[in-house]
């Protein structure tokens, strides 16, 4: 899940212990979203998958990150956030059956112990289109290179600049209302994380932190086919895209970690 974070915070940076717990709730979220892949198919509800999720984060004696989590007086109902083809992100579970064909993204959070981790991942519904694999293709291939970038010593735009360019060479764009986000204590932390590089004039909303070992980051990559205008629904929560195209997300929690990147939300 992710929002716009102010850039007034100090970055937090983890010791060792902490990170461990961080990877523990990250853990989790991986094994949630792989429990969930065998479920995506036609027929399933976007509710069943949530209650699944829900079951199994419990199980692991972790508390569903998002369900309950406030945002200017909107409280989000669910486990999952469960958006489809053209909703970018935050689409709430209901009681829509997957079609074949579709894209559903689906972002997941995880708390235990008072340390969270956050991760999403785009599945196809049975067979999908070419075009809509290049979109899948494409966005997860902008994450990995953006999180190559997550090195001691580099900084924010290095990340953003690696999954522009890459999401822009495919024709693709990049949304601009939405960023990546410091992840640990809170589901939302500093610094922000762009996935393309501010104009001079928005620098300051998004300041280029330089990166530290022990700083975690939840990047995450929202790519839509067409225009990266989006629009928010009536139901105050999900984001879709203006001109009804469809939307991948990909999002891992990473740790930096010297010049080896360590991402905490890999699916086995």
């Amino acid at each position: 899940m992710m929002m716009s974070v102010s850039a007034d915070v100090a970055t937090v940076v983890y010791s060792a212990d902490d990170v461990r717990k961080i990877e523990a709730a990250c853990r989790i979220v991986a094994d949630t979203l792989a429990h969930l892949r065998l479920h995506v198919k036609p027929g399933v509800t976007t509710a069943e998958l949530d209650a699944i999720a829900e079951d199994y984060i419990r199980t692991q004696g972790a508390e569903p990150a998002f369900k309950g989590y406030v945002v200017d007086g909107k409280t989000f109902p669910s486990t999952l956030c469960t958006s489809i083809d053209e909703e970018v992100v935050h689409g709430m579970p209901g009681n829509r059956q997957l079609k074949a064909g579709q894209l559903i993204a689906v972002d997941c959070g995880v708390r235990k112990h008072g340390f969270y981790g956050d991760s999403a991942y785009t599945f196809g519904v049975g067979e999908i289109s070419t075009d809509k694999q290049q979109l899948l293709d494409t966005t997860q291939r902008s994450l990995m290179l953006g999180i190559e970038q997550a090195t001691e010593g580099n900084r924010v735009y290095d990340i953003a600049r690696a999954v522009q360019t890459c999401v822009e060479k495919q024709g693709f764009s990049v949304v601009r209302e939405l960023v990546g986000h410091g992840v640990g204590r809170h589901l939302h932390e500093e610094p922000p994380v762009p996935n393309f590089v501010p104009g001079l004039l928005h620098r300051s909303r998004y300041p280029n932190v330089k990166l530290r070992n022990g700083m975690v980051l939840a990047i995450e990559p929202m790519v839509n086919a067409g225009t990266f205008h989006v629009h928010t629904a009536n139901d105050g929560w999900t984001v879709y895209t203006a001109d009804g195209k469809p939307s991948a997300h990909f999002e891992h929690t990473v740790v930096i970690d010297g010049k080896t990147p360590r991402i905490l939300t890999m699916m086995e």
